[in-house]
């Protein structure tokens, strides 16, 4: 396959990005794109230029770090992340798109990396669980129902990729943020700061400059683990239920 890249091109956050082309030729369909973009880099590299800059750490779909915008669809034109997203999924002579996460939570550290620190401050506010559970307890030890149990654990597959809020029109991180808050939230130890734990969470969300959720969907749509939308509803439900109580 013989490709164009129109790639983002910036130093760091405090200088103008631009659009740059490239061509790249003798493609496998069976490649990732992140190998793509290793092929090119190659090139750059042969030729003593600037290498693209670009997350990733697994390479398996698991850890979330390779996100970017591609064609203008975050993690590009399949439900998946970045690093799982096959050549084949494009054509020979295609044109290809290729930007950093579009929100402004989401600063540009260089190239297509941006700085997700904003992730990672939310999590830190839900604060931690005082269950005191002492030495490792067996798994199965805290009784949990098992329809709350299943939702725990399909929210718990967030990997914090970004996608929903790079797809959001509002840049909003609520299906993130819902995510997390119905992980801990229907598990019996996840009950001490519950009510605590949404408004501190939802606080920073807001703090990081996150917009509103207007339940538009393209979050879930995005999402490459398919978080479903009502995790926000259980978000906004568990926030409600706090502010009664007085948090």
């Amino acid at each position: 396959m013989n490709l164009t890249l129109k790639i983002w091109r910036q130093d760091d956050g405090a200088s103008e990005g631009a659009m740059h082309t490239y061509q790249v030729s003798d493609i496998s369909p069976d490649m990732s794109f992140l190998e793509m973009l290793d092929t090119l880099n190659e090139q750059l590299n042969e030729k003593g230029e600037e290498p693209v800059a670009f997350d990733s750490d697994c390479r398996e779909g698991i850890c979330g770090m390779c996100g970017m915008m591609i064609n203008g669809q975050a993690h590009g034109p399949e439900v998946t992340t970045t690093c799982q997203l096959h050549m084949r999924a494009f054509s020979d002579g295609d044109t290809i798109t290729v930007e950093p996460w579009r929100a402004d939570a989401f600063p540009v550290i260089k190239d297509l990396v941006v700085d997700r620190g904003a992730f990672d401050r939310i999590i830190q506010s839900g604060g931690f669980i005082s269950a005191n559970t002492g030495s490792a307890p067996e798994a199965n030890s805290v009784p949990a129902p098992r329809d709350k149990a299943m939702r725990a654990f399909n929210a718990a597959t967030c990997i914090s990729c970004g996608a929903c809020v790079a797809a959001c029109p509002n840049g909003s991180a609520s299906l993130f943020l819902g995510a997390k808050i119905t992980h801990l939230g229907e598990l019996p130890q996840g009950q001490p700061e519950r009510d605590s734990r949404v408004v501190s969470m939802v606080g920073q969300h807001d703090h990081e400059g996150f917009g509103g959720c207007t339940n538009i969907g393209e979050c879930t749509a995005a999402c490459p683990k398919e978080i479903p939308l009502d995790v926000i509803s259980q978000l906004n439900k568990d926030l409600r239920t706090a502010m009664k109580h007085g948090h």
